[in-house]
């Protein structure tokens, strides 16, 4: 059983949901990362969506662009990225760590090299957005060898079929977009998330988070109502951009902290 499976197991025991925060690795300092990811899991995250930055973020709106374009002037590569994976383990094993980003530095690694080193060091699960489900299965299969699970996005366009598709081959928990845009983006109307999330659930066994739109305590308490977890990304990247370095790792505990005490409630 992965680690991901565990956390939202003990969270059904619980009766709580589940809180995913995003953070870009080496933004704003690279060496500030594993600070932040320590001080995420005291503000109250569940898990971890460490994002890998790279230059052509399609999916990612002008908050984390900026935030990946800042990690990668200051030198960050996914090696980098998987070796503060690895440090992050030397005082915590049990909050579960995924990694979001894109193709290109997978291939240019090697993915079989990749799932090698993500196990190493402590990964947890993948999220990959260019890798579709019609190319994404030898992947999924050997991240799933390895003990790590395939995270999927769903979209407000996703068609049954596809939803069915997704539904077989995603481990971890379907990540559902809740906006039709890039993150960062819109207005959440959160009756009609309610209604993808239940119409997914029908095709979807494992856990569904929602994000894309999350930006605050209200709208992270009304989608908790019925989602299992909600991912928060361009709100803490914008916390970040604006607290001064030496301050940004306690903005970033206690902007969470007021979002996990609004789940919680």
């Amino acid at each position: 059983m992965s680690r991901i499976q565990q956390t939202f197991d003990l969270l059904k025991k619980q009766n709580r949901k589940g809180l995913i925060p995003f953070i870009t690795a080496g933004f704003p300092e690279p060496d500030l990362t594993v600070s932040l990811m320590h001080a995420l899991v005291e503000g109250g995250a569940d898990i971890i969506e460490l994002g890998v930055p790279f230059s052509d973020p399609m999916a990612d709106g002008p908050v984390i662009q900026h935030a990946s374009e800042v990690a990668l002037e200051k030198g960050m590569t996914l090696k980098k990225v998987l070796d503060i994976v690895g440090t992050f383990r030397t005082r915590n094993r049990n909050t579960p760590v995924v990694l979001m980003g894109y193709a290109n530095p997978i291939e240019r690694m090697g993915p079989e090299i990749f799932v090698d080193r993500a196990a190493e060091k402590g990964v947890d699960g993948v999220l990959v957005v260019d890798y579709p489900p019609e190319e994404g299965a030898g992947f999924a299969k050997a991240l799933k060898a390895k003990g790590m699970d395939m995270i999927f996005l769903l979209a407000p366009t996703s068609t049954d079929e596809r939803i069915g598709k997704i539904g077989k081959m995603a481990g971890g928990y379907i990540y559902y977009v809740s906006l039709k845009g890039v993150t960062g983006s819109g207005n959440l109307d959160v009756a009609e998330v309610t209604s993808r999330i239940e119409k997914i659930r029908k095709y979807v066994t494992i856990p569904v988070g929602v994000g894309f739109g999350i930006r605050d305590a209200e709208t992270a308490r009304a989608l908790g109502a019925t989602a299992d977890a909600v991912v928060i990304g361009s709100r803490i990247i914008q916390e970040l951009d604006r607290a001064e370095p030496e301050n940004a790792v306690g903005a970033v505990r206690m902007f969470l902290a007021e979002i996990r005490k609004a789940l919680d409630e």
